[in-house]
This record gives structure tokens, C-alpha cells and sequence, in this order.
């Protein structure tokens, strides 16, 4: 009898189990990265795009992750596309629009404007949209005109335009833009990660300009805007591509050249380069 019992203990589990004993965390990750990015993969697909890493795991050790980390079969994940896979797949396709608020000194005090802004979620480049200290929907649908504007409108070739649920975003708006070719995208309440492209530009044009003077008439706070957004494009690296310029300047065929500062706004923004 002790003999058979020892016989039946040194019998070997079943491959499935001995190798789940064996998973790593690198491993499980691996598979909920690949699920999350491969909403149409299943438990087959994902096994053999394992295998082909070297890793061999059964469809129920996969399924059974997939489940641990909450991640839904194959069939109910294709039914829907996360939203950052959703900006990757329309790159090029989609922009972002926002407005933000900067305060102005005249003779009558502080007084509020609005600029509205659109970016190219693929270039990054920007558009200032408009500037007011009385925006209302005639004025928003008069920026939506000028935006799609079928000989230079920034949003030629745009497909979607991503913006929030600021009222001034009015149905005649969102209309126009539908009956220009543009789809908007109105975002959910309190979502402001989901415009995290517009959103950056706005932290960036107040960081590094416009809280570090104080605008004295409308005229002055248009000067600022337009000097930084060529600032932007011309002269400011972008970590999001790769710390390059967005559109560079033509460079000094002088290599040896002096080193030169390019001041904006009395010294506010600069840029280095060598003198021609």
C-alpha cells in the first residue's frame, strides 16, 4: 500500500498546472498588455502570440488571468475600442478645441477673455480660434465658420473634433461643424483626461507665458497669444515627438557660428541659436 502511495505521489501533475505554478508577474502582464491592446484576440490568438515570445500557457491558465485582472472574452472586448486606442487608430484625423480664460488690466479693472483654441492631436499644432471678453454662440458659430473653411480652415481633412460640455459648444455649433464634415466629439462630465492634448497646451501657454506678466488691454493679451503660439511651433521642443521643433526654422548654415538668444515679449520666451 505505501508503495502504490508512493507511486501515485511521484506522478507528475498536468502540464497546465506545473506551468501555472511556474508564472511570473512579467508573464501575467504580458498577457492583460496584449488583451488590452488586441480587443479581437482570444484565448487561441493570445496563446499562439505567446508561443511566439517563447512562453507556452494553455487557453484555460490565459483565460483564467484574463478573469483575475477583469478583462472580458475576446467576443464582449471587440465590441468596444478604449479611447486612447481610439486616438491612436484616428490620428491624423482628429483634433481637440478648448477655451480657457486669462484675466486683462484696463482703465475699469480686470476684465475676463475667453480664447478659443484648436490642436491637431497628430502634429500639435495649434490654432487660436478667437479671443473675447463676450463669447455667446454667434460668436462661437462664426469661429466654427472660419474653422472649416473650405480653402484654409484648420480643420480641412479633420474627421473629429474632441470638445467638452462648455455651453458654448450649442447644438448650431456642433451642427456646423457636422454639415462641414467634422464630427464632434463631446467629452463625458468631468473627464478632463480625455482632452489631455488641449489640456497640456493650456498648462503650457500659462506656465511659460501668460502668468508671468499681466495683459494691459485686449490688444496686448492678442500680441502675447500669437507670439507664443509661433514660439510654440517654431522654437520650443515637444517631448511628445521626440523632443523635436514642431515646424523648425531654416538653421545657420554656420555651425561655428556665435551662440544667439531670440527673445519674444521683452525676454519672457527665448530661443538659442547660431547667428547666420
Amino acid at each position: 500500500m505505501r508503495g502504490v502511495t508512493r507511486r501515485e505521489d511521484a506522478t507528475p501533475p498536468a502540464p497546465g498546472r506545473a506551468r501555472d505554478v511556474n508564472l511570473t508577474v512579467p508573464i501575467c502582464e504580458l498577457i492583460v498588455r496584449m488583451a488590452q491592446e488586441n480587443p479581437t484576440w482570444g484565448y487561441t490568438r493570445l496563446r499562439g502570440a505567446l508561443k511566439n515570445l517563447g512562453h507556452e500557457l494553455g487557453r484555460n491558465t490565459i483565460k483564467r488571468i484574463l478573469a483575475d485582472h477583469g478583462i472580458a472574452p475576446a467576443p464582449e472586448r471587440g465590441k468596444s475600442m478604449s479611447w486612447s486606442t481610439f486616438i491612436k487608430a484616428h490620428r491624423g484625423a482628429i483634433a481637440a478645441t478648448d477655451l480657457f480664460t486669462v484675466e486683462v488690466l484696463n482703465p475699469l479693472g480686470l476684465v475676463r477673455y475667453h480664447v478659443l483654441f484648436v490642436i491637431d492631436i497628430a502634429t500639435r499644432c495649434v490654432c487660436i480660434g478667437g479671443i473675447t471678453s463676450d463669447p455667446n454662440g454667434e460668436w462661437m458659430k462664426q469661429a466654427a465658420r472660419n474653422l472649416t473653411d473650405m480653402w484654409d480652415g484648420f480643420l480641412l481633412g479633420k474627421r473629429y473634433l474632441i470638445h467638452d460640455r462648455d455651453p458654448l459648444f450649442t447644438e448650431a455649433v456642433r451642427g456646423l461643424l457636422r454639415d462641414s464634415g467634422v464630427t464632434p466629439l463631446r467629452l463625458p462630465a468631468r473627464s478632463p483626461n480625455l482632452n489631455a492634448y488641449a489640456e497640456r497646451f493650456v498648462l503650457s501657454i500659462r506656465r511659460e507665458c501668460l502668468d508671468r506678466f499681466v495683459p494691459l488691454s485686449e490688444r496686448h493679451l492678442r500680441t502675447a497669444v500669437t507670439e507664443y503660439v509661433v514660439h510654440y511651433h517654431t522654437e520650443r521642443n515637444h517631448q511628445g515627438l521626440g523632443n523635436e521643433l514642431i515646424t523648425p526654422l531654416p538653421a545657420s548654415a554656420n555651425d561655428a557660428g556665435p551662440i544667439v538668444s531670440r527673445e519674444r515679449l521683452g525676454g519672457v520666451l527665448n530661443y538659442y541659436c547660431r547667428a547666420a
